[in-house]
């Protein structure tokens, strides 16, 4: 039987797996130690563009952009504020490779990258916030554009060095740029704006013979097709607001995708074998053909505030139960 890290290599690399792979996002977020200078365990704290980070409130807990207090007010003077620090000449690069892939257990699949902050689309964000960050969308779109290439610049050059000492399995960004609904900008303006970083990002790792992966939350269907056009062949998390049968009926092997189950719209009142039954029934539906995977339960990060419930425990317990029950049916 294939390991865990070459079922889910298969789906990567667009093949069928052996099994319904799990996958965690874990996996995917060893970007460079160095990155992560500044910040305290829960990511709060300044960045090395000197954003400060918050604990924000709401249904997922995670460091946020400090409202108020943003770097940068007028996307034409970014020149002056945005200075990208010299971590290509300052880093012990093969110590950091060595630290890092010493400490990972071998058994999983290895990735990251060297994506700005977090990626370009939420660095403009965290520089200026949402409302003047897209306004410079609208109003300075050259602007926008000449600041995310000088990111870009930087980031490439960094990953040449990432690949040579990391060895990762695959390159990986995130850069939320949905919400549950809808991107968060139209499809015309990320084709015009965002797409050519990601895709000349992206590049590095291809042409290097790695594939390459990307987070994004939300609504992220209407942006599918450019994605799939770079080269990238997984994607996560693919939240319920995404239908993945239609997903898989246009794009098939080309685009694997990792989720979970939504337990937000389970019933207050639903008895074990509702939800274990409506459970079964997506696993049904969405793991045949391939191109689908899990993501793998992990133990709750003690660096940050905790979540869920008694309840909710219980009934990822059924949820994982059924799963390991069926996930060498479908292949």
């Amino acid at each position: 039987m294939l390991s865990k890290k070459e079922n889910f290599m298969r789906i990567v690399n667009k093949e069928l797996p052996e099994y319904v792979p799990v996958y965690s996002l874990g996996w995917s977020f060893n970007n460079p130690a160095v990155f992560r200078e500044g910040r305290n365990p829960d990511g709060t704290g300044k960045d090395y563009f000197g954003v400060e980070w918050y604990m924000g409130e709401g249904i997922v807990p995670a460091a946020l952009p400090k409202p108020g207090d943003f770097i940068l007010s007028d996307i034409t003077k970014w020149r002056d504020v945005i200075k990208v620090p010299d971590f290509a000449n300052s880093v012990d690069w093969a110590a950091m490779a060595k630290q890092a892939r010493d400490a990972w257990n071998p058994e999983s699949p290895f990735g990251g990258g060297t994506a700005p902050s977090v990626g370009f689309f939420e660095s403009l964000m965290s520089f200026m916030g949402f409302d003047e960050g897209l306004m410079a969308c609208f109003e300075e779109p050259d602007e926008v554009k000449d600041l995310l290439n000088y990111l870009c610049d930087w980031s490439c050059d960094l990953a040449k060095l990432y690949i040579q000492h990391y060895q990762p399995d695959f390159g990986f960004m995130a850069d939320d740029i949905a919400h549950e609904r809808n991107p968060f900008l139209s499809v015309e303006m990320f084709q015009d704006i965002f797409a050519p970083v990601w895709r000349r990002y992206y590049s590095v790792f291809l042409e290097a013979g790695l594939p390459v992966g990307m987070h994004n939350c939300g609504f992220f269907e209407p942006l599918i097709p450019d994605l799939v056009d770079m080269g990238c062949t997984f994607w996560d998390p693919v939240q319920s607001s995404n239908d993945i049968p239609r997903v898989k009926a246009q794009f098939g092997t080309s685009i694997a995708m990792c989720t979970g189950y939504d337990m937000r719209f389970i019933p207050e009142d639903a008895s074990e074998e509702k939800v274990r039954s409506d459970f079964r029934e997506y696993l049904n539906r969405n793991a045949p053909g391939g191109a689908f995977a899990m993501f793998e339960y992990v133990p709750p990060n003690p660096n940050m505030p905790s979540m869920g419930t008694p309840l909710d425990a219980e009934r990822r317990a059924w949820i994982n139960e059924e799963f390991e029950a069926l996930r060498f049916s479908y292949y």
